[in-house]
């Protein structure tokens, strides 16, 4: 089984991080391609930058599907660009915000979001409306570094997320906690044992589920929602984006 890991800033090494999480738990028949669009933010806080991370992201969407990507995976917490990425493939398309809301459900009544950048709080805060978990979700908490600072092993970033998660555990109560951004991936095992409580990483959680809804033969529906794009002509630097023929990569 082959799954594309798409990771809709530029910034290699966090890419890098993300394919390592990615294949820690990945079965042993499953080859994990981790990508990042040459076009579009180093990063991506808030709506302006998730704006401009999504072409690059359908493209890499595309490539991956003429590519035999059984599976994708958008590997940003903000979930940009899901339902566009989902019209271009039959295969199953797992943003990593929905498959970690999703895990939380399973083990616990509540969850608490960490390490969120301040300007996506409100975004997240609509993932959870949108997918059904309002009720579970007892906070988003701003995180009080960058998502760059990630990248930086002297920057304080870890300990401030630790000191969030403290904070939010003894404050919010909640069963479990999720790691609100791709940039944190492969901490979660480390971080549950810490604070003795589940600490969900949704790289990880999207892995599974992608190789799971794979396995069982089960891809994206084109009956309605995610029916083909229509064939139209796009122009200007956005003419290579159109689908000219049968409306599907």
């Amino acid at each position: 089984m082959k799954i594309l890991v798409v990771n809709p800033n530029t910034t290699r090494s966090m890419t890098g991080k993300i394919a390592a999480a990615a294949r820690a738990v990945a079965w042993p028949g499953t080859e994990i391609i981790a990508v990042n669009p040459d076009m579009g933010p180093v990063s991506i806080e808030g709506y302006y930058d998730e704006a401009f991370c999504v072409p690059g992201l359908i493209e890499e969407v595309r490539k991956g599907a003429d590519g035999g990507a059984e599976g994708f995976i958008i590997a940003c917490f903000d979930d940009p660009g899901l339902d566009a990425a989902r019209s271009i493939t039959t295969a199953p398309v797992i943003g990593i915000a929905e498959a970690a809301m999703h895990t939380a459900a399973l083990v616990g009544r509540s969850f608490s979001v960490v390490g969120t950048p301040a300007r996506a709080v409100a975004t997240i805060e609509h993932l959870a409306l949108r997918y059904g978990f309002e009720r579970h979700c007892r906070g988003v908490c701003a995180a009080e570094f960058s998502v760059l600072a990630l990248e930086d092993p002297k920057s304080d970033a870890i300990r401030l997320l630790k000191s969030d998660i403290r904070r939010v555990v003894s404050e919010g109560r909640p069963d479990s906690i999720i790691l609100g951004c791709a940039g944190i991936a492969g901490l979660s095992k480390a971080l549950s044992h810490e604070f003795d409580l589940p600490v969900i990483d949704g790289v990880i959680e999207a892995v599974k589920l992608t190789e799971s809804l794979a396995g069982l033969g089960l891809g994206t529906s084109k009956a309605n929602s995610y029916a083909p794009p229509l064939p139209k002509p796009y122009t200007g630097i956005f003419a290579r984006h159109a689908l000219l023929g049968s409306g599907e990569a």
